[in-house]
């Protein structure tokens, strides 16, 4: 088989991950194919300043449908809610952490009033200012070793970061602080991935033994709170789905760009009815701000 991935370092490290779970399901070799994609080309943009649909997905999603590649490893949050004609989401493996955390040589108590923070997510910027935290906002890009060199070597005072990545790479020793869920909200699907193939594989069998079922209920609820409101990353939208026994809790939060409260709503529900819960948060929320 033949799996298609990003060329970043995280990208490579979570495909190597997928195919380490695939060796203890099959003994089939499992290539890699390195894709650039569109996103990969962006240096200085804030992703949402542009049309940001499918920029990490599209060049892979073309390589499956070219049958170049058998399957592609994703970040679950860089999904676009419709997949392309032809796509499915046959695994969502187990999920590392989904929650957000601060890089910096201070507290985030600490930090001053005046300190750049970089960001280049309009969702973490949002959260900032609703937490009254007049910081210096500025983008910051590169792979995730480059923005904590940037924050070490004092050109940042600060960023924010998805804790998986950092802990996929072995970097968590530079976390400083881990944010609950209710002060800054992940987005939906993160800390996820996502094993994506063609509707026609007949590998499929074989790929969703990756499957954690768990794992994807979640990203389910989450992703169904993105699709029913019709937002991506054009809108500061935090979604967090955590099992409890044989239920979701589902926390879901929409912020103006300016900082504002839009809406925020908490739900529970049957982890059976994952997607259900997700839209019905969501019409609760439009129902705050429409």
């Amino acid at each position: 088989m033949k799996v298609g991935t990003r060329g970043s370092s995280l990208a490579v490290v979570q495909t190597k991950s997928i195919i380490n779970q695939l060796s203890k399901v099959t003994d089939e070799e499992v290539n890699v194919k390195i894709i650039k994609t569109t996103g990969d080309k962006i240096k200085n943009s804030q992703l949402y300043k542009i049309d940001a649909k499918g920029i990490f997905t599209k060049e892979l999603d073309r390589a499956l449908l070219d049958e170049e590649i058998d399957f592609a490893v994703h970040s679950f949050k860089d999904l676009p809610t419709e997949l392309t004609e032809g796509l499915e989401i046959i695994a969502v493996p187990r999920r590392e952490s989904p929650w957000e955390v601060l890089i910096s040589r201070y507290s985030w108590d600490e930090l001053p009033e005046d300190a750049a923070l970089g960001t280049s997510s309009l969702r973490r910027e949002a959260f900032c200012r609703y937490h009254n935290k007049k910081f210096n906002i500025k983008p910051i890009r590169g792979n995730i070793d480059t923005r904590i060199k940037k924050v070490l070597s004092g050109e940042y005072d600060a960023t924010i970061m998805a804790e998986a990545g950092l802990k996929r790479l072995s970097l968590a020793e530079n976390i400083n602080e881990v944010f609950s869920r209710e002060y800054l909200t992940p987005a939906a699907g993160q800390g996820a991935l996502a094993v994506v193939i063609r509707q026609d594989n007949n590998k499929k069998e074989i790929l969703r033994r990756l499957n954690h079922t768990q794992s994807e209920n979640e990203v389910i609820a989450e992703k169904a709170v993105l699709e029913e409101l019709g937002v991506g990353c054009q809108w500061p939208l935090g979604v967090s789905a955590r099992t409890i026994g044989n239920k979701l809790d589902l926390y879901s939060i929409l912020l103006s760009k300016e900082g504002e409260l839009l809406s925020k709503v908490n739900l529970q529900g049957s982890v059976g009815e994952a997607r259900k819960l997700g839209v019905k948060a969501a019409k609760l929320m439009m129902e705050d701000y429409v």
